[in-house]
């Protein structure tokens, strides 16, 4: 098995010639509550296909954790209507 690195998140996501890049970052506190800094620890590249099983993979456990009443599914917020004319 390779090794395992934590990340806080993912800094960008990019797509290129089919492999979707994601930067991972990682974040460090400062001193006297600022805001905390965020620099980039590595990178993950997958294919197109690769991204959708791992959304469909992340949507279930989502799903499991709201079942399990540790996170709270909340409506999204209504996206505002934009007349054209």
């Amino acid at each position: 098995m390779k090794s395992i690195a934590y990340a806080d998140g993912i800094h960008n996501i990019t797509l290129v010639d089919g492999v979707v890049r994601f930067e991972l970052q990682e974040l460090t506190p400062q001193p006297g509550g600022a805001e905390p800094t965020a620099s980039s620890i590595g990178a993950v590249a997958m294919s197109i296909p690769a991204v959708l099983r791992t959304h469909q993979q992340l949507t279930g456990l989502i799903q499991k954790l709201v079942e399990q009443g540790v996170l709270k599914k909340e409506e999204a917020p209504a996206q505002p209507v934009i007349n054209a004319n």
